[in-house]
């Protein structure tokens, strides 16, 4: 049993990899910055076609407990699909199967009770990402008083 090479990361580094792929879009062979496979938290991808144009535009939106994965492992293509959960998005970056796909030798079903300690790790990660950071309290200043 392998580990999942899934890393969490920021709307920032998700919006760097998605310029980075536009940006290289008519290279014969391109090469991303950033090969690997990540999982964007609390978003999910609209693309919109403006009118009168070809060319699809791809946005990130807010969107509490949906999962983006990422994956630019080849370093020459970026994949990108929405999940609802953070199981279905690790089980697509770890077989390239969605869980309803039928042809795999394992359901999803098996895979989440093979990887529980992998899942329940990166919602640990989630958990510490999501906490609140605490403020140092301001010392007051000393001044004259008018």
């Amino acid at each position: 049993m392998a580990d999942i090479a899934a890393k969490l990361i920021t709307v920032d580094q998700a919006l760097a990899m998605l310029k980075d792929r536009h940006a290289q879009k008519n290279e014969r062979f391109p090469k991303l910055m950033t090969p690997g496979k990540y999982i964007l938290p609390d978003y999910f991808l609209t693309r919109k076609r403006e009118a009168f144009k070809i060319r699809k535009h791809t946005f990130l939106k807010r969107r509490s407990r949906s999962y983006v994965a990422f994956d630019s492992e080849n370093g020459q293509t970026l994949w990108l699909h929405n999940f609802p959960s953070l199981s279905e998005a690790l089980f697509w970056l770890d077989t390239g199967l969605k869980p309803a796909d039928s042809d795999s030798g394992s359901s999803f079903k098996e895979w989440k009770q093979e990887h529980a300690k992998e899942i329940e790790g990166m919602k640990d990660q989630l958990r510490q990402m999501s906490k609140p950071k605490k403020r140092k309290p301001k010392k007051a200043k000393k001044g004259k008083k008018h």
